[in-house]
């Protein structure tokens, strides 16, 4: 799951903060790295996590609402908003999940969320997108799917209020969500109703290079940031280095180091990740600058034959 967009704004964020307490050890950096990073899988379980409580809610609704007509000696028709939700064949896939449930047995964090369940769920039900797939009263899997897909990317995706929420249970989700969400609606569009319960879902790491990548990108470009700044004071035409805001001096270290160390990754990538990395965490300016002078770093190292890209 953690793919390289994610580990590279993981490393410009430790790699930041490494600078800011030198005292740290390379040591403990790395297991600051190793577990931010699991943070994000784990970010990516409670987001599928709490799909199924919005079922079980759901569920419970449901409930009350046939206890009570039964209390009254009425009837209740069988598609309620509550019904459909409660028996929406995706989120009881979802609910019945191996990998999933092994994890929530240890990680039950929504059921004490019941507020802000509901909630969503309010948004959920009351949406346009709700109304329509009642309308057209098709509820096989794949509408059931689709619908849970919508109503995510609609009202979980971009949602600032919950990343206000996230935050209050784990600072290293702090940045993470966009990322997160992107696998979260992969992972939907790759259910399929003959998996069942053993359905896969998306693993720490796609591949055990990926994991490696982080280790070696962040332990390099610490050992050569003497060497990387020299490379960017050197070919800072017009500017003063001690200028330079240093989120962007760190981002130009953590690209440098890429193209040097990582002879396979294309250059147009790395430049592109890392600029689209300064539009977040850097000034307006940023991307701009920092495009031109890696270009001529780039220039200049190509003519002098120390990188072959």
């Amino acid at each position: 799951m953690i793919n390289r967009e994610l580990i590279r704004l993981k490393v410009v964020q430790l790699i930041y903060a490494y600078y800011q307490n030198p005292g740290k050890t390379m040591d403990v950096a790395l297991k600051e790295l190793n577990f931010s990073l699991s943070k994000a899988h784990e970010l990516y379980q409670y987001l599928l996590g709490f799909l199924i409580n919005i079922r079980q809610y759901a569920e419970k609704k449901e409930g009350m609402r046939a206890a009570r007509a039964e209390r009254l000696g009425t009837k209740i028709g069988s598609n309620s908003p509550d019904s459909r939700l409660a028996e929406n064949q995706f989120l009881r896939q979802l609910d019945e999940n191996e990998a999933l449930n092994a994890y929530r047995e240890h990680h039950a964090e929504w059921d004490d969320e019941e507020l802000y369940v509901k909630k969503i769920y309010t948004l959920f039900i009351e949406s346009e997108i709700f109304q329509m797939y009642m309308d057209k009263e098709n509820f096989d899997y794949e509408a059931d799917r689709e619908l849970i897909r919508k109503l995510y990317k609609t009202y979980v995706c971009n949602n600032d209020e919950l990343v206000d929420f996230l935050e209050e249970h784990s600072l290293y989700w702090n940045d993470d969500k966009d990322v997160v969400d992107s696998f979260v609606l992969k992972t939907i569009k790759r259910f399929t109703p003959s998996s069942g319960e053993k359905q896969e879902i998306l693993p720490e790491y796609d591949t055990e290079d990926d994991h490696q990548f982080a280790l070696e990108l962040f332990q390099t470009t610490i050992e050569r940031g003497d060497e990387m700044r020299d490379l960017i004071r050197n070919n800072s035409k017009n500017w003063e280095f001690g200028r330079l805001a240093f989120m962007d001096v760190i981002i130009m270290q953590i690209a440098l180091t890429e193209m040097l160390t990582f002879p396979t990754i294309p250059l147009n990538v790395t430049f592109n990740e890392y600029l689209d990395i300064a539009k977040i965490y850097s000034t307006p300016r940023s991307s701009s600058y920092i495009n031109g002078l890696l270009d001529h770093v780039v220039k200049y190292l190509q003519a002098e034959k120390l990188l072959l890209k």
